[in-house]
């Protein structure tokens, strides 16, 4: 296994459940006045121009508030692309050298339906991170002990200040009534699974597979770098729950000197043997490739193996959960 494969050292290679690619929002901020909050869950790093100054100051990519001249907190409340568990949040002070928070709060709550910001503002928050001192340019990681499915997080900043990025990861817990309505994406974030494991994530993370929507460009997926030896690379992930497969989505879309020649899918249920859905099939360049996939064997856990190297833009496996899969979800 290579140095970059998902062993999850800590909740840092969990999905970020609020990145504004997986459907997360900021939908309130008490205050924005130097740098809006939108900046909090966009998905790349922050960056920084020197002497870039607008109207208001300089230019920062992060949230940013005025300084209190009266005893209060600034906070934004963030809607999760995802509801799920919180394992741990980052509070990223890039570039925030002398107007970072010198402490931060995180709370969460779960609302039902499509609540107003006023609603959100008044709702019920359990707090996820106590008051804790943060440092400036810094990405400051805080643990979560909780089991609890949360639909939204708020930051609190004490007193005031600017963070550049909030992630939030975690385990995408969904709604089984959605999960009920049709068709189930067993392998999509949105639904709960999750990678758990790959053999090398160079050009960019095997999680990019498993959001939702099309690929808009080729960093929107998962990309090794090139083999030089026999062997191929892979991926396995936790589906969102026990389910059989029935149709396969492959997509290679701007992948084009650089797509697997061929890839194949195994799966497997808990820990018991890997069978194959998929066996070993040629692939296209910049295709959405779809194979009916004949088995009724139950899976909880899937494996892409992509030969011998290359990018995949998204996987999409779709089937029916099975009566203990939808069991497990309400648990």
């Amino acid at each position: 296994m290579t140095p970059n494969a998902l062993t999850p050292p800590s909740f840092r290679s969990l999905p970020d459940l609020a990145v504004r690619t997986l459907g997360g929002a900021v939908v309130w901020a008490n205050d924005e006045l130097f740098a809006e909050r939108e900046n909090l869950i966009r998905p790349t790093a922050a960056e920084y121009q020197p002497a870039t100054f607008g109207h208001k100051g300089q230019v920062y990519d992060g949230w940013e508030t005025r300084r209190r001249r009266v005893t209060g907190t600034d906070e934004a409340i963030v809607r999760l692309g995802v509801p799920g568990v919180v394992r741990g949040v980052v509070v990223d002070t890039a570039w925030f050298k002398g107007n970072y928070p010198p402490e931060i709060s995180v709370q969460a709550t779960s609302v039902d339906g499509y609540p107003s910001a006023e609603e959100l503002v008044a709702a019920d928050w359990t707090t996820i991170v106590e008051r804790s001192p943060v440092q400036g340019d810094t990405e400051n990681p805080f643990a979560v002990d909780s089991d609890a499915r949360w639909t939204h997080v708020k930051l609190t900043m004490h007193p005031d200040g600017g963070v550049a990025r909030l992630r939030v990861h975690g385990e995408g817990r969904p709604d089984p009534r959605f999960l009920d309505a049709g068709p189930v994406d067993l392998a999509a974030l949105e639904n709960g699974a999750r990678v758990t494991s790959c053999s090398n994530m160079f050009y960019g993370s095997p999680q990019n597979m498993l959001l939702p929507g099309l690929a808009r460009v080729m960093g929107d997926g998962w990309e090794t770098s090139r083999r030089r030896d026999d062997g191929n690379d892979w991926v396995e992930i936790r589906l969102a729950a026990q389910g059989t497969v029935s149709l396969a989505e492959l997509d290679t879309s701007y992948f084009l000197g650089n797509a697997p020649g061929e890839a194949s899918l195994l799966g497997r249920d808990g820990d018991g043997e890997w069978t194959e859905l998929l066996p070993r099939t040629r692939l296209q360049p910049d295709t959405r490739h779809r194979f009916v996939i004949d088995s009724d064997r139950p899976v909880t856990e899937a494996r892409l193996d992509i030969f011998p190297d290359g990018g995949m833009a998204r996987l999409r496996l779709w089937g029916s959960l099975t009566g203990a899969g939808r069991a497990g979800l309400t648990a």
